[in-house]
């Protein structure tokens, strides 16, 4: 009888977030530099309003892009190599770009309450996709396997890497 690996503590999870929060923000600011360059700084107008509508939707294409290449090549994002955590499938093998993709679409869910900024106080909108990723990650407190929302949609779990 084989017995399962264990999942990877909450705390070496919670630790590569913070840490991928800082590649994204590296990252966004880093597309946002080029497309000021590529639009000699016609991305926004004179009161800070993005008027380029390609803009936005560029910068969750490269978001995911990140995260879809990361899981893909190695189970792990710039935020997990430190914590020698990585993405697996529920067998152990690599994740594929299905169960990358149907994580990345369930992990992105809160950022579509950002679109509420219209009917919802710019102080309260930010923090709705904070409150999302609270939701989607609060299973992993719970369940034997330590997986949220995200991965049990996609048949993945978090799990330290073997010396």
């Amino acid at each position: 009888m084989t017995t399962m690996p264990l999942p990877a503590p909450a705390w070496r999870r919670f630790a590569a977030i913070v840490y991928d929060v800082l590649a994204v923000v590296a990252i966004v600011m880093v597309v946002g530099l080029l497309a000021q360059i590529a639009t000699k700084g016609g991305v926004a107008d004179a009161t800070g309003h993005i008027v380029a509508w390609w803009y936005q939707p560029l910068q969750g294409l490269v978001v995911g892009a990140y995260f879809l290449l990361s899981w893909m090549r190695g189970g792990q994002t710039l935020g997990m190599r430190p914590w020698r955590i990585r993405v697996v499938s529920r067998d152990g093998a690599p994740v594929d770009i299905r169960r990358s993709f149907i994580r990345l679409l369930v992990a992105s869910v809160p950022v579509f309450l950002l679109l509420l900024y219209s009917v919802v106080p710019l102080g309260v909108v930010l923090w709705l996709p904070v409150a999302g990723w609270a939701v989607i990650l609060l299973p992993s407190l719970f369940d034997a396997r330590r997986r949220g929302l995200h991965d049990m949609a996609a048949g993945t779990e978090i799990r330290p890497l073997t010396a």
